[in-house]
């Protein structure tokens, strides 16, 4: 399946699911694969819409109760791969965004990538880190092989006795 077709399955099992299309939820244009930025309200943490990572334009609004309720809500997926918090205390933010179980979360903006800055997921988000040295550990192996008389010859120097390597060097 396509990924446009995907998209539009997850817009159909959410409006099968009792969610509210509040904005777009269709294709955009007669040719093409565009779909319309899509807004869902009344919707429930345990719908499809909102347990899925679904990689096309859609958004659920989720109510919630206080801060604890939204991050139990937020980490209540399988998934982590981002998340963002809107608010003017950059404190209570800070607090919030450190509380969320995703590999980013972002602060008063969203989908800003940069880099220098590792970007990848948690729990069964994600293949490692995309950006920054971190991404270089999904092209490396690292491989250690130990030599005694190396090591011998380190005790030496650092002072240690080094008997039983002594055979060795």
């Amino acid at each position: 399946m396509g990924i446009s077709k995907r998209v539009m399955n997850f817009i159909d099992i959410g409006k099968a699911q009792g969610a509210t299309v509040h904005l777009g939820g269709e294709r955009h244009g007669a040719k093409g694969y565009f779909i319309q930025p899509t807004i869902f309200t009344n919707t429930t943490p345990s719908m499809d819409i909102v347990q899925e990572e679904i990689f096309g334009p859609i958004s659920c609004i989720i109510k919630f109760e206080d801060e604890e309720d939204v991050v139990r809500q937020a980490n209540d997926t399988f998934y982590g791969l981002a998340a963002a918090v809107f608010t003017k205390d950059i404190t209570r933010a800070l607090e919030t965004a450190h509380s969320l179980k995703a590999g980013t979360a972002w602060i008063n903006c969203y989908n800003v990538c940069h880099a220098n800055v590792p970007f990848g997921g948690f729990k069964q988000s994600g293949f490692g880190r995309e950006f920054s040295e971190y991404a270089l550990q999904n092209y490396t192996n690292v491989k250690s092989t130990p030599e005694a008389r190396v090591f011998a010859e380190k005790f030496r120097k650092d002072g240690y006795e080094a008997a039983h390597f002594d055979q060795l060097a």
